[in-house]
Order: C-alpha cells, then sequence, then structure tokens
C-alpha cells in the first residue's frame, strides 16, 4: 500500500513539476521518474533523455573487478612480479593481448585486429554510419616496469563500456576501443608503431616490410608473422592506414606518470597539449690511447666531447626560459670502454621535447652547432649527427576539451587543465581526428618503474569520466 501512494505521489509531482521553474522542476522530475522505476522495475524513458547530469548520476565502475583484471594482465610477463616486461610479439604479449580481446567480447563489442595487430573492438550505435567515438591506448611494457602505464586506458575503456551499459544508456555515434601495437620502441626503436602507421606512415610502411629488425637480427615482419600477423606476403601495411576523419574523436585515459595531481590533490587531468619529441643520435670519432702514455695536451678525447655536448644540451633547453622545454642524454657509450684507454668513440642518444615546435627546433639546432664547435676545438671528429625523428605536438580539440571538462563537473570531480610530457599514441590519433586525454594521478609520479601505482578509487573516477565523455560525444 505504501509503495502504491509512493507511485501515485510521484506521477502527482510529475505533473506539478511542468508548472515549476526549469531548474526546479528537471530536478523534480528526475526524482519523480526514478521512484516510479523503482516501483515498475522497468525503465519509462529512452536513456540520455534528460542529459548527462541524470547520467552521471547512474554510472557505477566496478573498482575491484578492473583492479583484479590489471593484476592479472601483469602476469603475462617476462620478468618477476611486481615488476612487467612484455615486448612486443613475444609469446606473454600474445597471451595478452588474446586476455584483452577476451574481455571485448564479454562486453560485448565485435572485435577484429589489423595487419600488425592493432585490436578494436566496437559497441554499434544507433547511426552506425556516423564516425565512431574512439578510445584506448597500449598494454606493451618497457622491462622492468610497472603494470599500470597504457593498461588503465585499455582495460578502463572496456569497463568504460560496460559502465554505459549497465546504465542504460544507448550510444547514437559508435563507440570503439583500440588496443594500440607497440607504444614503446622497446623491440624495435620505434615508438607509437601501430597509431603512427594508423595515421598513414608511409615511410614506416615501407621501412617495417624491408629494413627493421630487432637486437636478435629479427626482421619486424618475421616477428609479427609469428605473432600471427603481417600473413600477406604482398601486404605493404598500407591496409592499416585509416582516412583522416574516420573517427569523430578520440580520447585516452592514462595515468599522469608526473607527479602534479596528487601533489595538488585533484583527481583529474583534462590534457591540452601533447608534447612531441625529436630524437636524436651523435657520434665522435678521436684518437684514442694508452690512458697513462699519451699526455694531456696531446689527447682527441672523444669522451671529453660527449661529456661536453651532454651539458650543452641542458644549457640550450634552459635558454628557452619555458618549463615546456625538456632535454635529455639517456645514452651515452664509449669505446673501448676500458678504464685505462682513452675513448676513441663516443656515442649519445638525446631526446628533446616541447609544446612549441618551433622552440624544440631552435634547441636541435644549438645543439648541432655546438656539437661542431665541440669537435673542433678538442680536435674529433663528428662523424655522425642524426635527427631520427623530429615529431610535431599535437593540441586537444576544444570541443573535447569541453566535453572532458563538463564530465569532470558533472562527476564532482576536481580538475585542471594541464599538458602532456610524455607522448602517447593519442598524439598520432590527432592526425586522424579530433583528440582529448584524460589524466589520472598516480603515486609520487612514478612511471616505468615496478613502484608505478594508480589507486582503484583514481581509475574509477577516470573510467567515469572516459564513460561520460564518451556518451556526451557519441550523442554529438
Amino acid at each position: 500500500m505504501e509503495s502504491l501512494e509512493r507511485f501515485l505521489c510521484s506521477i502527482a509531482l510529475l505533473v506539478i513539476s511542468l508548472l515549476l521553474p526549469s531548474s526546479l522542476a528537471q530536478q523534480q522530475q528526475h526524482e519523480s521518474i526514478r521512484t516510479m522505476e523503482d516501483f515498475s522495475g522497468y525503465p519509462i524513458h529512452e536513456p540520455g533523455q534528460f542529459g548527462s547530469i541524470n547520467l552521471a548520476s547512474s554510472l557505477s565502475v566496478d573498482a575491484p573487478g578492473l583492479q583484479k583484471q590489471i593484476d592479472e594482465l601483469s602476469n603475462f610477463s617476462d620478468a618477476p612480479s611486481p615488476s612487467v616486461t612484455r615486448v612486443l610479439y613475444t609469446d606473454k604479449d600474445v597471451l595478452a593481448r588474446r586476455y584483452v580481446k577476451n574481455l571485448m567480447a564479454l562486453a560485448g563489442l565485435t572485435v577484429r585486429e589489423d595487419a600488425v595487430g592493432n585490436i578494436f573492438g566496437k559497441w554499434d550505435g544507433s547511426e552506425p554510419n556516423l564516425p565512431a567515438v574512439a578510445t584506448g591506448s597500449h598494454i606493451d611494457a618497457i622491462p622492468y616496469s610497472g603494470k599500470y602505464d597504457g593498461v588503465v586506458g585499455v582495460l578502463g575503456a572496456i569497463e568504460a563500456i560496460n559502465v554505459l551499459k549497465r546504465s542504460g544508456f544507448k550510444p547514437k555515434r559508435s563507440l570503439e576501443i583500440i588496443l594500440f601495437t607497440s607504444e614503446e620502441p622497446t623491440r624495435f626503436g620505434i615508438s607509437c608503431l601501430g597509431s603512427r602507421l594508423l595515421a598513414g606512415s608511409k615511410e614506416l610502411a615501407e621501412a617495417l616490410k624491408t629494413t627493421v629488425f630487432d637486437g636478435q637480427n629479427v626482421s619486424f615482419i618475421d616477428a609479427a608473422k609469428s605473432a600471427g600477423y603481417a600473413e600477406d606476403k604482398d601486404d605493404d601495411l598500407s591496409s592499416v592506414f585509416l582516412k583522416k576523419g574516420s573517427y569523430f574523436a578520440f580520447i585516452e585515459l592514462h595515468i599522469e606518470q608526473g607527479p602534479i595531481l596528487e601533489d595538488e590533490g585533484l583527481d583529474i587531468g583534462v590534457v591540452t597539449a601533447i608534447a612531441a619529441p625529436a630524437s636524436l643520435k651523435v657520434e665522435f670519432e678521436g684518437g684514442g690511447g694508452h690512458a697513462g702514455a699519451v699526455l694531456m695536451p696531446y689527447r682527441n678525447d672523444a669522451g671529453l666531447a660527449a661529456a661536453e655536448l651532454a651539458l650543452a644540451v641542458e644549457k640550450h633547453v634552459l635558454e628557452s626560459e619555458s618549463i615546456d622545454t625538456v632535454g635529455t642524454v639517456g645514452i651515452l657509450e664509449l669505446h673501448p670502454g676500458a678504464i685505462n684507454s682513452i675513448p676513441s668513440k663516443s656515442h649519445l642518444e638525446i631526446d628533446t621535447r616541447d609544446i612549441d615546435e618551433a622552440r624544440r627546433n631552435t634547441v636541435i639546432k644549438k645543439i648541432q652547432e655546438s656539437a661542431n664547435t665541440i669537435a673542433k676545438k678538442r680536435k674529433v671528429k663528428l662523424s655522425e649527427f642524426q635527427i631520427v625523428n623530429q615529431d610535431p605536438p599535437a593540441l586537444s580539440d576544444k570541443l573535447v576539451i569541453k566535453k572532458m571538462a563538463e564530465a569532470a563537473t558533472e562527476l564532482n570531480l576536481s580538475h585542471k587543465m594541464m599538458i602532456s610530457r610524455a607522448y602517447h599514441d593519442s598524439l598520432f590519433m590527432a592526425r586522424i581526428s579530433p583528440m582529448g586525454m584524460i589524466f589520472i594521478p598516480c603515486y609520487k609520479g612514478y612511471s616505468h618503474k615496478p613502484e608505478e601505482y594508480s589507486s582503484p578509487e583514481d581509475m574509477a573516477n577516470g573510467v567515469k569520466v572516459l564513460s561520460l565523455t564518451l556518451a556526451k560525444l557519441s550523442l554529438e
């Protein structure tokens, strides 16, 4: 009897709400409809009818389940726990891919793979001919790293679809999850390999077919075939390319890989731009000789030339006077590498990045000028100065930024606009469609190490923002 009275009261309140001011009416309408749905056990409106604020209140993330999946995926590793090593096309990588494909299928997604192993899981919308909204990340892991980098954006995306399905939401545009092949450059020295190809890199496609080998002299094509990909001998990998506009938007959920959100006590980072690196290889050649027999005035020390250039990299980066300009000498090797031998050769690999392409390229020019000056001063030969890659930075799309920020606000989550100093597959997806990224905090900003960690609560917050953003964009 009490339930019937509540039901009749709800009908009356729903009628009265039509006479109230719009904001009060909407709130009263939502409460009345929820009571009526509880009574009947069936939804009495189309999902999304009352806007994303109503949807936000119905989103429920299975945080323990997501954490369990992340833990299970971390077991597919060539390093003992808590480290994760998962290199492209290895046995553990193939098993991890199978695990993700099974989760996609369990979520009711249509699963397909392309010639290099980019994996797609699609939820068809009511208007499947419209460009879909995509999300995703990677699951490959550099040696002895952690279990959250990239993985949160893949397993979190699957959970985001499950969240929307549980809420009763029906997308207009299809929603698609992408697991990108080889975001890390671990095996073949090429970062974001899968997304570069999706963005239509003809040069990369040709190189992968003929000239790319790993440290054990295994070709990319042979490695791909061993994992079940690149099976068509005549395939030039152009089948992987996507046309510009293939997606309406792309959003990537990711741990911050930096300490800002944790330090400031914020829930969400809305990424406005992604800095892109330029990678340099430099080699000096000197005279070498015995460490005791060759006197200091007569030396042509390739090692000291490398050391001086390393300091010059720091100097030129700081000269930009922008906190967004960074430079790193990540590799410095000396030959012959004996304590009692003057280095006759030195090899440096340098990473410099910025969200301002012109400013970054100015730094590169100064580094090259310094390399020539140092070589002349120290009477060594600058035998190589190679710009390996010089990718342009990417800006997030204004509409995508707006929808991500709206989602965070409607979910009562604190957020800030920020840039990504690490780069991601989103950098290349920006060449195909409007792009955005959602950051969540990670412990002390740690990443690429076993201590990498993001709490179930922070991951759930990120999944909710992703879910709501996908919903908003799918209805555009």
